[in-house]
């Protein structure tokens, strides 16, 4: 049988995990050392985040980096678990709850809504608006316009 998003979400797979940059990774990273985050703490910090305000997914890392005493976060797995996330809140709120992670406040690099979160740009946008932020399209992209007057900085 497939998994829920919330059990995926709850899967740890034996993370965090903390490696030394090594190899290629030390031409595009440098030196020091990274973390893998697990998906429940990357789904902590959504939650987190108060209305009216947004995230990026490097505000995510930096404090995820922060937490672990490392140089930085993946920037991959973050990504990806912050999906899994949205995904498991979408699920949880089909089913009637009412608290979930504002998956929608969490924004990729340069203010971007993800398309990839459920319900797509459209419904990210229209739960954004409600919340008092101006949305722009540049091209296909759709973005929250002064986000960076809006970052939450205040994780932990």
């Amino acid at each position: 049988m497939k998994k829920s998003w919330r059990e995926k979400l709850a899967d740890n797979k034996g993370l965090p995990k903390i490696g030394k940059v090594t190899g290629k990774l030390s031409k595009r990273w440098g030196t020091g050392t990274f973390v893998i985050p697990a998906p429940l703490e990357v789904d902590a910090l959504m939650k987190q985040v108060p209305k009216g305000r947004v995230v990026t997914i490097n505000e995510l890392r930096t404090a995820l980096a922060a937490r672990h005493k490392v140089n930085f976060a993946c920037p991959i797995t973050t990504g990806i678990f912050s999906w899994i996330a949205a995904h498991a809140a979408a699920e949880a709120e089909a089913e009637g709850k009412k608290r979930i992670t504002p998956y929608w406040r969490t924004l990729k690099t340069g203010g971007e809504l993800n398309p990839k979160y459920p319900g797509g740009v459209e419904s990210l946008a229209k739960r954004l608006r409600t919340e008092g932020h101006k949305i722009v399209s540049k091209g296909k992209r759709t973005f929250v316009a002064d986000y960076e007057k809006k970052l939450f900085t205040k994780l932990r």
